[in-house]
């Protein structure tokens, strides 16, 4: 197989794997935090189309999971998804396509805040 069918069948490969993380709009509603540390939150959709499809491993439920709070980017999250309830701000987020802290809520990737 020569280089370019690799690179080829690669980035066909990551393209496909990324469309299948979740992406919801919308405004945070619900903020919890655990005793065992565990930050998950819940998303009241603005209309611009439902969670999209969600991955394989069983996110069945409609909240989204901070994977790892206890990193920069897992405090960043947080603090960024508090400031967004606190001001009403709607927000954009891409799921990680898995399912770490638990089998059925989809660990975040990123946290995009939204013009109102």
């Amino acid at each position: 197989m020569d280089m370019q069918r690799v690179l080829l069948l690669f980035t066909i490969f990551l393209v496909s794997f990324s469309s299948l993380a979740s992406v919801q709009q919308g405004t945070v509603t619900n903020v919890i935090v655990r005793d065992d540390g565990l930050h998950w939150f819940i998303l009241l959709s603005d209309g611009s189309g439902e969670r999209s499809e969600r991955p394989e491993c069983s996110a069945t439920h409609t909240y989204w999971m901070i994977k790892d709070e206890n990193t920069r980017y897992g405090q960043s999250q947080f603090s960024m998804l508090l400031a967004a309830y606190m001001a009403k701000t709607p927000v954009k987020i891409t799921g990680k396509h898995s399912c770490t802290r638990w089998g059925d809520g989809e660990d975040i990737s990123t946290v995009q805040l939204l013009a109102h």
